[in-house]
């Protein structure tokens, strides 16, 4: 295949995803605008994790909230439990790296705070440990996963499962969901 084709297959492979995405998951992607909606209203904060490139996605999305997405609005509550070096690696030490999230759960989470997890295998144990951590906080969980939904799919309150097995597709369509969240909380909590 010449570079050029290649290269444009890749969106072309992205699209169909996407459209497949599309096709299937407006409830479940509606269910969680409505979980983040009401998380924002109530004045509950929006914590976010992943693992790798979902851990930046992870940081991207909180900056979304606490800065703004595309209009002026208030500031929203948003944390991503992924960038403090410090408390990475001490709780990775002392603990282990399957507590690294969980940990901060347990110290910020409150009820009325929401924990967004970011995932493409549902699998890793430090999301499963902080989905456990949010449950015996009273902190509601929603994931996007892909894969399957993993076992993480059923530890959480709601998951958005992106139909492919592609880590890059689903880490691609997980931000264009979280996108289109952020444009629905814009609109509502517009200045």
């Amino acid at each position: 295949m010449e570079p050029r084709d290649r290269l444009t297959q890749h969106l072309r492979d992205l699209a169909g995803t996407a459209a497949a995405a599309a096709d299937t998951l407006g409830p479940d992607i509606e269910k969680a605008a409505a979980m983040v909606a009401e998380t924002v209203r109530r004045g509950g904060t929006l914590f976010f994790c992943g693992n790798g490139g979902s851990a930046a996605d992870a940081q991207h999305l909180a900056t979304e909230y606490v800065v703004r997405y595309q209009r002026e609005r208030r500031a929203i509550a948003a944390v991503a439990l992924t960038t403090d070096t410090s408390l990475l690696t001490a709780a990775s030490n002392d603990y282990s790296f399957e507590q690294v999230f969980s940990r901060q759960v347990e110290a910020l989470g409150r009820p009325g705070d929401l924990l967004v997890l970011h995932t493409t295998s549902g699998k890793s144990p430090n999301l499963i440990s902080a989905a456990r951590a949010a449950r015996e906080r009273g902190v509601a969980t929603l994931a996007l996963s892909a894969k399957g939904g993993g076992p993480l799919a059923g530890m959480v309150d709601h998951c958005i499962v992106i139909p492919t097995d592609r880590t890059d597709r689903a880490q691609e369509l997980q931000m264009a969901i979280q996108h289109a969240i952020c444009d629905l909380i814009d609109d509502e909590t517009a200045r």
